[in-house]
């Protein structure tokens, strides 16, 4: 055991992220295992313990499994597992567990996400400061107490089962004949894309992948697992351009994020993903359906949860659906909470995160590219056709301008759109007022100012809207925004970075 060790500086809100063999070692780790149990009253119960491909995930599973068995605790080893496969083992088996990943960080990274039984997700809501309070009091004393009756290890593989059961919610069977690129960035798809999409564990689907980067190596040799950064898809984009593929799929280092490239190598936007999936669950709920053997009662009005800053088209979809929309913050601690108390069918953020009511309320990048293939592959429409269905507006995009004086920042583009509000930029609930800016085209339409998660300003009329939200952990404030035309979007985005950005 040491001390040297800061948990406080790997211990973030939703999960613990550090750098290897700095922030995050193998005595900090046994110790987190030991809290773990501790905290969450584990001790006699089974632990779930798996990881990534990343060099250091075995020998920090092992440290963990040793902290929780010296607990009390029974932990069953799952071996290399993406973070969605933790998910499906906590709400299968009904346990605890701990998957090892930094997601889509770099290679010098590694982190732990944790489940309670049922995938209900620990957060700094939930128990995960307390952990980390616990485990650090263990090595400050150097040693964890020891208990009269320890625990035992033994291994369970669930790769077979977790894709038995995502096939069993989306039929792929009876599509018609796909060409689809998967990159998996060297990250853990590269293992389930062949056993969900594919036939090493499972009978063959009407799917010819192509595939990018599947052998298993976490000091990722060709690019950052990080789909999310525009660079990081031109492999892929490429690549289906050139093999005349029918779309592209591409994963995060863990596999619990999907990003979708259309047939001329263009990305789909998540929100417009959101929008698909959201659809193909309300039309399922509604109906009433067969879910792993269980039969479901019609809904009347499914539930669709989105963060606020989707697209304004998901909300309108899902009421021409017959759903409820139900807006949420951004992170998925928020949605998996908010899914739980509404009985929600689905979920999406504009991060490519999709949440399943029927995958324990948890995300799973895996599932939600199966919508796309089902949707995609019953009927003869190319995906760029389809997408934009589902992708009427002119989004901006995140953009992230360095800001120390963030506040003051907020309080200027207030000045601007709702002077009214701007002597108070943290003044919760929703207002609204008279605009004051580019009196030529947006005087007297009247914004709507909602400070849910950052600020939020929307014309009365519903033809554009921005957020603002700080960074929690860096100078940062992220603007997001969209319109109903690429000038009004070009326009509202430019004069709110130019007012951030006034004193940077």
């Amino acid at each position: 055991m040491t001390t040297s060790v800061d948990l406080s500086q790997s211990f973030k809100a939703y999960d613990v992220r550090g750098i290897v063999g700095d922030t995050i070692t193998e005595g900090s780790v046994r110790a987190v295992g030991a809290a773990f149990v501790d905290v969450l009253g584990l001790a006699g119960s089974r632990v779930l313990v798996g990881g990534d491909m990343r060099p250091s995930s075995p020998g920090f599973a092992r440290a963990f499994a040793e902290g929780a068995t010296s607990r009390g605790a029974d932990v069953v080893m799952l071996g290399l597992i993406s973070t969605d496969m933790l998910y499906y083992a906590c709400g299968v088996e009904q346990a605890a567990g701990v998957v090892f990943t930094a997601s889509h960080n770099p290679a010098a990274y590694n982190g732990m996400k944790m489940a309670q039984a049922g995938a209900v997700p620990v957060s700094s809501d939930t128990g995960l400061y307390e952990i980390r309070d616990v485990a650090q009091r263990y090595l400050e004393a150097g040693e964890i107490p020891a208990v009269e009756t320890t625990g035992v290890v033994s291994e369970q593989d669930l790769l077979a089962a977790y894709a038995a059961y995502l096939r069993s919610l989306v039929d792929l069977s009876g599509i018609r004949e796909l060409k689809v690129v998967v990159d998996a960035g060297n990250g853990m798809a590269g293992m389930t894309t062949p056993a969900v999409l594919g036939d090493t564990v499972l009978e063959g689907l009407p799917l010819q992948i192509e595939p990018l980067y599947f052998e298993l190596d976490g000091t990722f040799p060709n690019h950052p697992a990080n789909p999310l950064e525009p660079e990081n898809l031109r492999d892929l984009q490429a690549a289906v351009v050139a093999h005349g593929a029918d779309l592209g799929l591409a994963f995060d280092g863990d596999a619990d994020r999907c990003f979708v490239i259309d047939e001329t190598g263009e990305p789909v936007s998540p929100s417009a993903v959101t929008g698909l999936v959201a659809r193909r669950e309300i039309a399922r709920a509604r109906a009433g359906d067969t879910v792993n053997g269980a039969v479901q009662a019609p809904e009347a009005e499914p539930v669709i949860i989105h963060n606020l800053i989707t697209s304004h088209a998901v909300p309108e979809l899902v009421a021409a659906e017959g759903g409820r929309a139900v807006k949420t913050r951004v992170g998925h601690s928020f949605i998996k909470a908010v899914m739980a108390a509404e009985g929600a069918v689905f979920g999406g953020e504009h991060s490519a995160h999709y949440y399943f009511r029927d995958f324990y309320n948890a995300d799973t990048g895996m599932l939600a590219a199966m919508h796309v293939l089902a949707a995609l592959g019953t009927q003869q429409t190319p995906l760029s056709e389809l997408a934009a269905e589902y992708d009427p507006y002119t989004a901006s995009g995140e953009i992230n301008s360095e800001v120390e004086d963030k506040a003051g920042a907020v309080a200027r583009v207030l000045q601007a759109f709702a002077p009214s509000l701007a002597a108070d930029a943290t003044t919760a609930g929703e207002d609204t007022v008279s605009a004051a800016v580019d009196a030529e085209d947006l005087a007297g339409t009247g914004v709507l100012v909602d400070r849910m998660d950052g600020t939020t300003v929307t014309a009365v009329d519903g033809t554009w809207w921005f957020n603002l939200r700080p960074s929690n952990t860096e100078p940062f404030l992220r603007y997001n925004g969209e319109a109903h035309d690429a000038g009004t979007m070009a326009r509202i985005r430019d004069t709110v970075l130019d007012l951030v950005r006034q004193d940077a």
